[in-house]
């Protein structure tokens, strides 16, 4: 059974016992979180797809980590002119494991 969740702007595939990484929540380590927006779940031969939410579908996963990527650094640099610039971003993460996908 597998389920496509809608969280962060983004859309994941998610099956029980799945880890992934999501975009920051703002919940602790160790807490359970809820995903309503499920947009489709499949069960072998059976598949419901939303229009645009699947109703009464919830994914219930625990949050393992809040953690940041590894630095992702930018350089701009333009010859003759004495210009350059050099920028480093982080980005937040949170990693969730999927605990069950019900279907209400």
């Amino acid at each position: 059974m597998y389920a496509i969740i809608k969280t962060g702007g983004k859309q994941y595939k998610v099956a029980e016992g799945d880890n992934i990484f999501v975009e920051k929540l703002d919940v602790e380590e160790g807490k359970e979180i809820t995903f309503d927006e499920v947009i489709l779940v499949a069960d072998g031969k059976d598949v419901k797809v939303g229009a645009p939410l699947v109703k009464g579908a919830k994914v219930i996963a625990k949050v393992e980590k809040q953690g940041k990527e590894k630095k992702v650094v930018t350089f701009k640099y333009k010859p003759k002119k004495h210009s350059h610039s050099k920028y480093g971003h982080r980005q937040p993460y949170t990693k969730v494991a999927v605990e069950k996908i019900e279907l209400g």
